[in-house]
């Protein structure tokens, strides 16, 4: 067959099992994937039960629990499809990656976070949008290769794994520390408007402020760490002017940011707080410096800390000390020379199946493709989704899938396995 017949038999292979490919991404959202708590082995049961059905024997990986429970979560096996073609140890291996694990749905949800409702062309759920749509957009477009077009040399996999929103490291970290697997290119779960080749990196911290715990009715016999926490937070907050000042080259990234998204502490409405925690992140631009950008947050807050003790007049055992611990040190992705024929392929079919070239960007998210690159593996981020984050409302409520997108991207995948396998 020419390159355009198998194209449009791709198309119409895709096209006709769509239904049941909608209905596999259903059952993939019906079962949740909350992180935290980060229970996930049971996703990837199910997940691996769905592939059988197919014909594909997912190899089950699980993260011993010691690990797990270490890290902060409480299962996870992250899953390895295997597809050789031809000869053993012939052609690329390309492996395309997908993360099951998410952040619980919060409030505000008009529909049911795990009904996989489906509405006016569109599919409702968490992780509809962000990842779960990419296990089916990549089962499928490897089932309609196989169906219509085998390759004759060369293997695909599937990573799908379970820890993206703790950084990656028990997910692909875990595969490629552990020599579970080794790919020549990646594609990693995104959307179908845009081929990422570079990411931000992530600096996320936990600081606790420790004062000392007093009677609100003689609050002078105590030390507020509250107000302490305030004081810091004001000096990280100031720091995101300076940001703006620091831009990115790579299209798409603009300027570093700080957020403070959690903050705990306080024991009661009566009582002088004595300890306060807070979590912050941390986006990075590709251009700096993560050991730099660390050093300098951490003076600012230790700064931050030191006047407000002075101002407050507290020494010795009375003034407020803090404790930071890290969290989490996600490096930037940079684009390796090497993953030029993911990006060709990707356009041009983009181009043919969505009717516009998808650019070749950058995103202020950080992602796992990030490990593979940093192993060596060239790597791009394109999938099943709209245009922005903001318009998937992922990790908000209501978050949802054109199933349109969900369509063409499988398209665009198979297409492009057929040329990098070719």
């Amino acid at each position: 067959m020419s390159h355009a017949t198998t194209y449009a038999a791709l198309d119409a292979w895709i096209d006709q099992h769509f239904d049941e490919q909608v209905r596999f991404l259903q059952a993939l959202v019906q079962v949740p994937t909350d992180t935290p708590p980060g229970n996930n082995a049971p996703h990837a049961e199910r997940t691996a039960e769905l592939l059988q059905d197919f014909g594909m024997q997912a190899e089950k990986h699980a993260v011993p629990a010691e690990e797990v429970e270490a890290y902060g979560m409480q299962s996870i096996t992250n899953l390895i499809v295997r597809r050789p073609y031809g000869p053993e140890g012939s052609g690329r291996t390309i492996a395309l990656n997908a993360h099951g694990d998410v952040v619980p749905p919060g409030e505000g949800w008009s529909r049911d976070p795990y009904g996989a409702q489906i509405e006016d062309g569109r599919l409702y759920g968490r992780a509809a949008a962000v990842s779960k749509s990419d296990f089916a957009s990549f089962t499928y477009a490897v089932r309609a290769l196989e169906a219509v077009a085998r390759p004759p040399k060369g293997t695909v996999e599937l990573h799908f794994t379970y820890d993206e929103e703790f950084g990656g490291e028990l997910g692909p970290g875990w595969l490629l520390k552990n020599q579970l697997t080794k790919p020549d290119l990646m594609i990693a779960a995104g959307f179908s408007y845009e081929v990422v080749t570079a990411h931000n990196g992530c600096l996320q911290m936990e600081v606790t402020v420790h004062g000392k715990m007093a009677h609100a009715a003689v609050p002078h016999t105590g030390v507020d760490a509250l107000q302490a926490a305030v004081a810091l937070m004001n000096a990280l907050y100031a720091e995101n002017a300076k940001y703006k000042q620091i831009t990115s080259a790579v299209p798409g990234i603009t300027h570093p940011y700080l957020n403070i998204g959690r903050i705990e502490g306080g024991t009661n409405t009566n009582v002088v707080p004595g300890k306060v925690q807070l979590k912050l992140d941390r986006r990075m631009i590709p251009e700096e410096n993560p050991q730099e950008v660390e050093a300098s947050i951490r003076a600012v807050m230790v700064r931050a800390v030191a006047d407000f003790n002075q101002l407050q007049g507290l020494e010795g055992e009375d003034a407020v000390r803090i404790d930071i611990k890290r969290l989490l040190l996600a490096q930037a992705m940079t684009p390796l020379a090497g993953n030029q024929p993911l990006v060709d392929a990707l356009q041009q079919h983009g181009e043919a199946v969505f009717g516009e070239k998808p650019p070749a960007v950058g995103t202020p998210l950080y992602t796992d493709v990030r490990l593979y690159v940093a192993h060596g593996i060239p790597g791009v981020i394109y999938g099943a989704g709209p245009r922005t984050v903001l318009e998937s409302h992922a990790k908000r409520a209501d978050e949802r899938l054109e199933l349109e997108d969900l369509r063409g991207a499988t398209k665009v995948i198979a297409r492009s396995l057929h040329d990098l396998l070719g």
